[in-house]
């Protein structure tokens, strides 16, 4: 081949545009993969109010590219349905009236069928619209938005699906091959110093990040030290045998109200069978690992736990400072244990990403200076500043290249279908 006929190497941009376009393939194609194992019947399951189910979150988190990518900056793109807008939209007031979350599992149509056309449907458009995203600068941005949107729902998926089949009295498992490890050796729970001093937390790259993540801004904080590993079931298991749910003193008076109302005696997913616990998980129900990180507490159980001990929670800015210079790795999704993991290895901080959300005793606010996005991408995660608690580091079930030190999940007090659980704090 002659200079003259060989082809130009390929621009910055064009790179970055084909990394865009791989990377929405393999997040849309994920989605259909965790859904492989499922019964028809599974897909439109519904249990309680704060779950959705499987069909409605592959409609949803299509419904996002068509409403904020396609609609906007594809000329000549056709909607699907003109009913899918109010179907799944899920709390986007400037976008419109919306279905009532509730009622989501009363939904017998549109069928599966039809949400797997509509899913071709936008993708063929996508697909179109990636291909000149340089026609419309805001296109790359919002779709890495659609993106990391659709990795949430992607945990969310599964989390709830684990919550519709723990309803069931078959305890029917997701799939029969998840693996079950046996841990023979024990991590001692140790604590880990850092000093305290004037530390910046908050997203500080060019890199994706959600807008709560933001602005970067100095934080003081004292001596702190935190646990090198989670607390595990046999751990939490001490803290039951000793009365934990029967005494006041170690809860907070909305936790102990919950205590008493909802008639908690362990972790959501446990019960008592011939005098042994067991929990139920995405591959069924397995007796419960003395090892392995206790999860699906609410934050007022994490906070008692900890009281209980004589400790505390983090602050979300502990957490940060400790974990902000340590790899993103861990028992994620794709490890595909699709459960918490015992802790192993010779790092002084293990289980900091995966296995386990974990709470921390921030309350979810803004960082100074935060201002939400203009329009309806602004509802996103700003409008949540309000009675929830802050969770960091992902779970099991958390999808990898979605999670970072900076990362802010939250969640309400009382919640506990997520895998979340809890690492100790001093000082």
């Amino acid at each position: 081949m002659t200079l003259s006929s060989a082809a130009a190497p390929a621009s910055d941009a064009d790179l970055a545009n084909a990394a865009l376009i791989n990377r929405y393939w393999s997040v849309r194609q994920l989605s259909a993969a965790l859904c492989q194992p499922l019964e028809i019947e599974d897909y439109g399951v519904q249990s309680m109010a704060d779950v959705s189910p499987p069909k409605w979150h592959l409609a949803h988190t299509t419904w996002f590219f068509e409403t904020f990518l396609l609609r906007p900056y594809l000329e000549t793109y056709l909607e699907f349905h003109p009913s899918y807008g109010y179907l799944f939209n899920s709390y986007y007031e400037s976008v419109g009236d919306r279905h009532p979350r509730p009622q989501r599992g009363l939904l017998s149509r549109p069928t599966v069928a039809d949400i797997y056309q509509y899913r071709a449907h936008v993708d063929e458009a996508m697909a179109k619209l990636l291909s000149r995203q340089a026609d419309h600068p805001a296109v790359a941005e919002l779709t890495a938005l659609g993106l990391h949107h659709e990795q949430q729902h992607q945990e969310l998926l599964l989390t709830d699906l684990k919550y519709n089949l723990a309803i069931n009295p078959l305890r029917p498992a997701y799939r029969q091959d998840v693996a079950v490890v046996k841990c023979a050796c024990p991590t001692p729970l140790e604590f880990v110093g850092f000093a305290g001093g004037l530390y910046t937390i908050g997203h500080q790259t060019t890199d994706f990040a959600f807008d709560n993540e933001g602005p970067a801004h100095p934080v003081y904080l004292q001596d702190f030290a935190l646990a090198n590993r989670l607390v595990t079931n046999g751990d939490y298991l001490e803290f039951m045998a000793d009365k934990g749910y029967q005494t006041a003193a170690h809860w907070l008076a909305e936790g102990w109200a919950m205590v008493q109302s909802e008639g908690w005696q362990a972790p959501l997913y446990w019960e008592q069978r011939d005098g042994q616990w067991w929990m139920f998980t995405l591959g069924g129900l397995q007796p419960v690992n003395l090892l392995e990180p206790v999860a699906h507490l609410s934050y007022f159980e994490a906070d008692a736990y900890a009281q209980w001990r004589g400790c505390r929670l983090p602050t979300e800015a502990e957490w940060e400072v400790a974990t902000a210079r340590l790899p993103v790795e861990g028992n994620l999704l794709t490890t595909d244990h699709l459960h918490p993991q015992p802790a192993s290895g010779n790092r002084q901080l293990q289980q900091l990403y995966g296995d386990t959300w974990e709470w921390t005793q921030s309350a979810y606010l803004p960082y100074p200076r935060f201002r939400p996005a203009p329009g309806a991408v602004g509802e996103y995660n700003g409008k949540f500043m309000c009675n929830q608690m802050v969770l960091r580091g992902g779970s099991c079930v958390t999808p990898p290249g979605h999670i970072r030190p900076s990362y802010r999940n939250f969640f309400p007090p009382s919640a506990r279908w997520q895998f979340s659980g809890l690492r100790l704090a001093k000082g």
